[in-house]
């Protein structure tokens, strides 16, 4: 267990208040904090430490953000070094987004499949983001792609996801294409685990495929290889030779146009893949085209006996009256046009808490995020 780098109400420079500790990966850990004009903000510091070299190396992700500008890419605003009582550490500031990861958004459906339309909008626009990233040049890939890194907020538009975390991010050879291995097994395609130095653009669309299919059928598309997690190398690596069964045979709202997009990122054989996030883009977004424009006949499914947020291993219990005062407080803030917006940020948190409490209130979020008085 590491002792915080920062704490609560602390003040860095003239700039940022600390607020509140956020969550922790392997390096870094994540406040959200106030920068006194700019309003909230997410603030990663790193835990080692080491030479002005070393830091600027470590903050090679905030360079790489700020590279990419796209709506469906996390923003960086700053980036410096910050005094802790274990050292001087190199940090970063970012979007804060109150309604956390995909994973919670996902888990907050409880026994009902994630609407279709939320699904395909999420999905289209993590791969116009990361598209980005692979018409860079060199390309730029991602190598962890998971629910855990992509960020979901609504904004007057409505849905808006954001990839994040690109901690893992490298450019690839020019020559080979291919760049070395890293990242989370269960989102890993078949030819990075056979090989050392195997991932790629079509390595990061198997990783959206992978997500596809959790948020269209609630499972993975091999969730035998995910329990058997023990022997992840020689599952991840070894079974994957035939594509999963079509997402309709488990959700039926699901149509074969969709089912074979999604197939084809998950194609094993890299070469018959999808080849990269521009491509899938384009797929999901003439998709999304055309259902928009007609007319969409619901198919009425017996979700309950069907349907779990599981796969991915069991939510811990939230804090449920927590959660019921941050919605409280988002109704009170609610009733003045100046405070919407922190209105809707914690209305978010409160989901993330307590994800029942989106049948109740997702309506006014949405019109709160358009500026309007409920």
């Amino acid at each position: 267990m590491f002792a915080r780098l920062l704490r609560e109400g602390q003040r860095i420079g003239e700039t940022y208040e600390v607020e509140r500790f956020l969550g922790e990966g392997a390096f870094a850990e994540v406040y959200r904090v106030r920068h006194r004009i700019l309003g909230r903000q997410a603030m990663k510091v790193f835990r080692r430490t080491g030479t002005a070299r070393e830091n600027d190396a470590m903050l090679g992700e905030a360079i790489l953000l700020s590279q990419m500008g796209h709506p469906n890419i996390i923003r960086v605003f700053d980036a410096n070094t910050v005094s802790t009582p274990q050292g001087e550490r190199a940090y970063f500031t970012m979007e804060y987004i109150a309604g956390g990861n995909l994973q919670n958004f996902w888990t907050s459906h409880r026994d009902r499949f994630v609407p279709l339309s939320d699904s395909a909008r999420i999905l289209h626009q993590i791969s116009e983001g990361l598209a980005v990233a692979h018409t860079a040049q060199p390309p730029i890939i991602h190598r962890d792609i998971t629910p855990q890194n992509i960020l979901v907020g609504y904004d007057p538009a409505g849905l808006r996801a954001r990839i994040s975390d690109f901690g893992l991010a490298k450019h690839i050879n020019p020559l080979t294409q291919l760049a070395s291995t890293r990242g989370t097994l269960a989102f890993k395609s078949p030819e990075s685990l056979l090989n050392p130095n195997g991932d790629s653009r079509a390595g990061d669309v198997w990783a959206i495929g992978t997500i596809a299919y959790l948020l269209l059928t609630d499972t993975l598309p091999y969730p035998e290889d995910f329990r058997e997690a023990g022997l992840a190398v020689e599952f991840f690596g070894t079974q994957r030779r035939e594509p999963p069964r079509p997402p309709h045979e488990l959700n039926a709202e699901v149509d074969r146009e969709l089912d074979r997009i999604v197939l084809a990122a998950l194609d094993p054989d890299p070469a018959a893949r999808t080849p990269d996030a521009g491509v899938l883009a384009a797929q999901f977004g003439r998709w999304r085209a055309r259902t928009s424009s007609e007319p969409f006949e619901h198919v009425r499914t017996d979700l309950t006996q069907h349907t779990s947020k599981t796969v991915l291993g069991n939510r811990s219990p939230g804090d449920e009256q927590a959660a019921e005062t941050l919605a409280e407080r988002a109704l009170r803030l609610a009733r003045q046009a100046a405070t919407l917006p922190e209105a809707a940020d914690v209305m978010e948190e409160a989901f993330g808490r307590l994800p029942r409490l989106r049948d109740v209130h997702e309506s006014r979020l949405r019109l709160w995020r358009k500026g309007v008085v409920t």
